[in-house]
C-alpha cells in the first residue's frame, strides 16, 4: 500500500467525523427548537429549561467529535511526513483537556452559545410572564 492510499484512508475517516459533527449540529437545532416551542406553547419554563441540558449534551458530543477529528488530522500530517507506519489508523482517545480545547472552536462557541442565549431568553420570557 502506498502512502497516498494510507492518507486517503485517513481522509475518509476525517470526512466521516465531519459528517457526523454536522448531523449532531442539525439534531441539536431541531431538538432544541422542538423543546423550546413546546415549552413556550405550554407556558412552562421548566420544560424550556430541559433545552439547556440538551444543548450542553450536544455541545459536549460535538466537541468530542471535533477533538477526535483533530487527532486524525494530526495522524494525516504524520502519514504525509512518514512519521507513522503504513496501515496505522489508531489514534489516542481525546482527553478531557482536548475536548475542552475543542469547546473554544468558533463553530462550537457560536452555534451552542447562540442556542443557549435563545433558550435563556425563552426561559426568562416564560418566567416573567
Amino acid at each position: 500500500m502506498s502512502t497516498e492510499t494510507h492518507m486517503q484512508m485517513i481522509q475518509t475517516v476525517v470526512a466521516r467525523l465531519a459528517s457526523q459533527s454536522m448531523t449532531i449540529k442539525g439534531w441539536s437545532v431541531t431538538v432544541t427548537s422542538a423543546i423550546l416551542g413546546f415549552g413556550a406553547t405550554a407556558a412552562r419554563p421548566l420544560v424550556a429549561l430541559i433545552a439547556v441540558y440538551v444543548i450542553v449534551a450536544f455541545a459536549v458530543l460535538d466537541a468530542y467529535y471535533l477533538a477526535l477529528e483533530r487527532a486524525y488530522r494530526e495522524l494525516y500530517r504524520q502519514a504525509g511526513t512518514g512519521e507513522v507506519e503504513l496501515w496505522a489508523l489508531a489514534v489516542a482517545r481525546p482527553t478531557p483537556r482536548g475536548v475542552l480545547t475543542a469547546f473554544r472552536s468558533p463553530v462550537i462557541v457560536v452555534l451552542y452559545g447562540a442556542s443557549l442565549l435563545v433558550a435563556a431568553s425563552v426561559i426568562a420570557f416564560l418566567a416573567l410572564r
